[in-house]
């Protein structure tokens, strides 16, 4: 074996590892990548590093085989963990271990790859804690579990490598923070380990490499000079008028749909609910029979067989069309799959990207996307999403700081393995991006936490969770390990209820919100299948085949907000909109619809800020378009409503989109020219959010995650789960608890501090009030819903009107519009 570490390329291209790996690669009619061979030379040489390819490159082969090589030129015969590859996704374990395994035996190597997830048997995972296999792919949970049993070091001694595998999707999230505390507690103990990551490419790729390696050893940033090329195009329908103005779940773009998935081997159709899923593939199947039998939908609420099945389907090739959310978004290579149908706005460059990339998987092939519009502005979307990829703009994913429900729970999960001791656990969590500013006030804040539950709860036994043995930090109850382990991790869902049918077989699940809206002999959809309600019991909702009109379920965290990326290139794309001789077809398309806008109101340039004032049957109508996306308008609308309300008293209804929001009242509202810059002002902008949103409110909903990942709610027991209801008392009871008797308690401050960060968007909002100053704010009144207001007016009737009924009254609507429209040009000549 060779013990030198290889100085340059050549001198690597002789070790006996690269010659296997290459005849291996040659005997299959391949040769490695630029990018591939300058990871191998970058692991040989002891380097840890980032990876960042398009996808169908080899990127997974490019850190795997980093470790095989290497193990070929200096590793021992013995057994035991040398890569460990943590995956966001359990739905991609099956298939990496698949294509390891089988590349392992191709090239001859005597390894095992195995996969520990939820989804693998107990004595499978038993096997595990006795032997390690060579290769283990793990979620961060599941890592973070195995740091909770004892004696764990074993696991680890042999371990070379950490892989992190679609680094992209967990930076930003609160598993992306286990991730870190995992990986430095073992490198911590294992200094010699090397830390890979593989990613998409994000914005801010720099930042990314650092929070996942923290460390002063010698660390690089690998990309390919393959670039994938990406075809956008259109779905345009043959009239402007047969667009509807707003509604996301509007389907009568079916019959433009169904021609593209005949003409393509496989296509995948992505939607950004499962709800719209639901919808789609059921109207995709009412328009198309022949496609009956080769349609599936995928989404994370169907059983997991049957999704497996489905992408099993999608690898051979037997599947025509798959209607998906974001369940697809990531994964193995669907090679089949050469077209991508995208419906409704992706509402991410990023996310756009991603989904497009899921066809045409060789370097070579071009990545073909369908936009297809749900309603008209979103054509001027896909404009700015083509301009968007042009420049070559991504969205950043900014990594999270000072998560303390995750640390406590980290915490806990050591004192349930081996323990800590103070000292080094302090050292190997300060050592992450997260962590990097704690102070050792909120330390001791956190070890007294786990111990005593602080000031306010010290009198509750069961948050005495850990004890101090001669200065090590350890559970001693068997029952809250148990309880702990059950339910570790940063995934808190609303309450699932499971489906079955009444005879047997599951089909997925739904939200419990949803059925206790429901009475037994209602009908709803799930996985492409009408169902009855039979009977609700023990979490179950046993159901039977049904036929005929049927509810579809509504999961909660529906709707994507609009990236602040995608934002600033729609509102360029709109103040050019009518510009003489654009060569955007989808303008052109658009011009009839811009050109109303334009006559009834006014199209808002670069530098301009619109507000309408309209009044209808229904009140008085205040509409405003900053073009922020649906979260920071939930915020704007209140806080305009609030100033407003300063100057008069008046009480309001808020609606709004990604576009906009509108304030209706029953008498007129007080905003005219000389007052509208003072009430669009800078000035005081946080204070007057506070007062114009319940925050204690806000945080007492973020409070409720946050009580359950840090352990202080327990949402699993043996046999049974919580109910929402249930959850969120207990946490509001604890949450009102720390208010009035310990309100620095640190995990109280991190509600408040994700309701500013996460949900009021801070410097989001400062940020687009800073535009608005600048700009010149323009203001019109009509006497009829324009263009841009009457998607957001429909979205207010949503909530409360079913799919039918909302169809009528939009229907009812455009027709009174087109009645105003031509009493106006009646008048005019």
């Amino acid at each position: 074996m060779q013990n030198k570490r290889p100085t340059s390329l050549t001198s690597f291209k002789k070790s006996v590892g690269y010659t296997i790996i290459s005849e291996w690669m040659a005997a299959k009619n391949q040769e490695p990548f630029d990018f591939q061979k300058a990871s191998w030379l970058a692991y040989a040489q002891g380097k840890s590093g980032m990876v960042i390819a398009p996808t169908g490159l080899g990127k997974t082969f490019s850190v795997f085989l980093s470790v095989v090589i290497d193990h070929l030129n200096h590793g021992n015969p013995t057994k035991g963990l040398k890569l460990l590859w943590v995956s966001p996704l359990r739905s991609l374990a099956k298939d990496l271990q698949r294509a390891m395994q089988e590349a392992l035996d191709e090239i001859g190597l005597d390894w095992e790859v195995e996969v520990r997830n939820g989804d693998v048997s107990p004595a499978q995972r038993a096997k595990q804690l006795r032997q390690m296999p060579d290769i283990l792919i793990v979620t961060p949970e599941m890592l973070q579990l195995l740091l909770a049993q004892k004696k764990h070091a074993r696991f680890f001694t042999k371990l070379d490598c950490i892989a992190v595998d679609e680094w992209h999707e967990l930076l930003g999230s609160k598993r992306g923070v286990i991730t870190e505390l995992c990986i430095s507690y073992l490198k911590h103990h294992f200094p010699k380990i090397q830390i890979w990551g593989i990613t998409a490419t994000i914005g801010n790729l720099e930042q990314a490499r650092e929070v996942l390696i923290p460390y002063d050893n010698e660390k690089v940033t690998i990309t390919t000079k393959h670039s994938k090329k990406t075809k956008i195009l259109s779905v345009l329908p043959d009239q402007s008028k047969e667009l509807p103005w707003a509604g996301h779940l509007d389907t009568r773009m079916v019959d433009k749909v169904i021609p593209i998935i005949d003409a393509s081997r496989t296509s995948l159709i992505f939607t950004n609910t499962r709800n719209q899923a639901e919808l789609w593939y059921q109207n995709i199947l009412n328009s198309a029979p022949h496609l009956a039998g080769q349609l599936a939908i995928h989404h994370g609420s169907i059983d997991k067989e049957l999704r497996e099945w489905i992408e099993d389907n999608l690898s051979e090739g037997k599947h025509k069309a798959v209607v998906a959310t974001s369940s697809l978004d990531l994964g193995v290579d669907f090679k089949p799959v050469d077209t991508v149908i995208q419906i409704g706005s992706s509402k991410g460059i990023a996310r756009f990207l991603q989904r497009a990339g899921r066809s045409g998987h060789s370097p070579f092939e071009t990545s073909r996307i369908y936009f297809v519009p749900t309603h008209s502005l979103e054509l001027i979307e896909v404009a700015a999403l083509k301009e968007a990829v042009k420049a070559g703009v991504l969205e950043n994913k900014d990594p999270m700081v000072l998560c303390y429900d995750v640390l406590i729970q980290f915490l806990v999960s050591l004192a349930i393995g081996d323990g800590f001791r103070a000292p080094d656990a302090f050292q190997i969590i300060s050592q992450t991006h997260c962590f990097s500013q704690i102070s050792q006030e909120e330390w001791q804040w956190a070890l007294s936490f786990i111990t005593t539950g602080g000031q306010a709860l010290n009198n509750y036994q069961e948050y005495h969770r850990v004890v101090i043995e001669d200065g090590l930090y350890k559970v001693t109850s068997r029952r809250m390990t148990m309880l702990h382990r059950m339910n570790m991790g940063a995934i808190v869902s609303d309450v699932m209820l499971k489906v079955k049918f009444l005879g047997g077989g599951y089909i997925g699940m739904v939200e419990e919100y949803f059925i206790s809206k429901m009475e037994i002999g209602d009908k709803f959809n799930l996985a492409g299948r009408t169902l009855q309600i039979s009977l609700v019991k023990d979490m179950t909702v046993f159901v039977k085949a049904a036929k005929g009109k049927a509810i579809t379920p509504s999961w909660m965290g529906g709707r994507l907000p609009l990236s602040s990326n995608l934002g600033q290139f729609l509102r360029q794309k709109l103040s050019e909109a009518l510009t003489p001789n654009r060569g955007e077809s989808e303008l052109k398309f658009l011009h009839p619809l811009l050109v109303e806008q334009q006559e009834h109101s006014h199209i808002p340039g670069k530098e301009e800020f619109l507000v309408e004032k309209i009044h209808a049957r229904d009140g008085y109508h205040l509409f405003m378009y900053p073009f922020e996306g649906r979260l920071v308008h939930e915020v704007m609308a209140a806080l305009i409503a609030y100033r407003i309300s300063l100057i008069e008293p008046i009480s309001f209804s808020l609606a709004m989109n990604d576009y906009g929001f509108e304030l209706l009242s029953d008498k007129p509202i007080p905003i005219h020219q000389d007052n509208v810059f003072k009430i669009l002002g800078k000035h005081n902008l946080i204070q007057d959010v506070v007062a114009s949103v319940n925050a204690t409110e806000m945080a007492a909903r973020k409070f409720r995650d946050i009580a359950v990942i840090s352990g202080l709610v327990i949402q699993n027991y043996p046999g049974k789960q919580k109910t929402f209801k249930n959850i969120q008392s207990s946490s509001n009871l604890i949450f009102k608890v720390l208010e009035e008797y310990e309100p620095q308690n640190l995990l109280l401050r991190q509600a408040y501090t994700e309701v500013f960060n996460y949900h009021l968007e801070e410097q989001r909002l400062q940020a687009a009030f800073q535009r608005i100053a600048q700009s010149k704010v323009i203001v019109r009144e009509s006497d009829a819903f324009t263009p841009l207001s009457f998607p957001i007016k429909v979205d207010s009737l949503r909530a409360s009107l079913s799919t039918e009924e909302l169809a009528d009254r939009i229907a009812k609507m455009t027709a009174s519009h087109q009645r105003k429209k031509n009493k106006k040009s009646k008048t005019k000549k």
